[in-house]
């Protein structure tokens, strides 16, 4: 099969597309036939080898976190699939990824795939929106009639937050880009702030009950963050590079998320997708060899959006 690999760790121009061996599924596993995958950035930190410590990948390596497929094979003792099924995941951080024609997964990672969108499309759905529905819910336990502030907005993880915390109830303020602006408010925010112009701490006027931080600030500005926020709420964090800030005084919890595949919840997010409640927001489309060019791009800050590589 082919498969786009790294064999040492460095720029863009490490990633080959190659000729590999088509893995075998062993007990617990299928493998599937992709259909689609996705650029997330932190594959780009991977391939640097700046991951090592939290995400230690062998050599040579295949990215693709998430995977849009058909189940071409089963390994033993899987129940609940066959073969035939359309199905996505978000694969194991440290195993060959879905930026191959063909990929092993465990069984108990996949969800079946939204009937709605096409099914490369739906490879832009589990790393995102797994990680906007931990933050919101498992990490910000956010309810209806909360007031929650998503600062960077714009971002695939922020659309399917915007959409999820209004779905849910919320008041939501948004930041966001004038060039992202109006999906934002189509998203479903009841306050849009325009981040290039106005400070998120003045873009608060009354305090949240949650602050969901999706976009690199400056450390000072991260750390007055729990100003913001009621007592008993939460600042949860993606930017993990510098850890959330707390206020025990005013019982203000500081979270760092680490998203984690999980199939229950993906299988809610489909559920939503099928309903018309979640859209799938896909802004390039692209055949797997250019992965390599998207690399470039998004270290040269030239990705916006959300990137799906079709395979053949």
């Amino acid at each position: 099969m082919k498969a786009v690999r790294f064999h040492e760790f460095g720029g863009p121009e490490v990633l080959r597309y190659e000729d590999v061996e088509r893995p075998v599924p062993a007990a617990g596993e299928v493998l599937v036939r992709v259909a689609g995958t996705t650029f997330n950035p932190v594959e780009g930190n991977i391939r640097l080898g700046v991951m090592q410590g939290p995400i230690p990948v062998g050599l040579p390596h295949t990215p693709g976190l998430d995977v849009a497929g058909t189940v071409d094979v089963l390994g033993e003792g899987v129940e609940g699939l066959a073969v035939g099924d359309e199905v996505i995941g978000f694969l194991p951080m440290t195993k060959p990824g879905a930026a191959a024609e063909y990929v092993i997964a465990p069984a108990a990672a996949l969800s079946p795939a939204p009937r709605k969108i096409p099914l490369a499309d739906a490879a832009a759905l589990p790393v995102v929106g797994l990680t906007a529905y931990q933050a919101l819910f498992d990490h910000g336990r956010l309810r209806a009639g909360q007031r929650v502030l998503v600062n960077g907005a714009g971002g695939p993880v922020g659309g399917h937050a915007v959409q999820l915390a209004k779905q849910a109830g919320a008041h939501v303020i948004a930041t966001a880009s004038p060039r992202s602006a109006e999906s934002v408010r189509t998203a479903g925010a009841d306050e849009v702030v325009d981040h290039t112009a106005v400070d998120v701490l003045s873009a608060v006027t009354e305090q949240v009950d949650l602050v969901l931080n999706l976009a690199p600030v400056a450390p000072e500005v991260l750390a007055q963050l729990p100003a913001v926020v009621r007592p008993g709420g939460a600042v949860v964090n993606t930017t993990i590079w510098m850890p959330a800030p707390t206020d025990e005084d005013r019982d203000v919890r500081g979270v760092n998320l680490y998203v984690r595949s999980d199939a229950e919840q993906l299988a809610k997010l489909v559920a939503l997708v099928d309903s018309g409640d979640l859209r799938v927001d896909v802004a390039w489309r692209v055949p797997l060899t250019d992965l390599p060019e998207i690399h470039a791009q998004a270290a040269s800050g030239e990705v916006a959006g959300k990137v799906v590589f079709l395979v053949s």
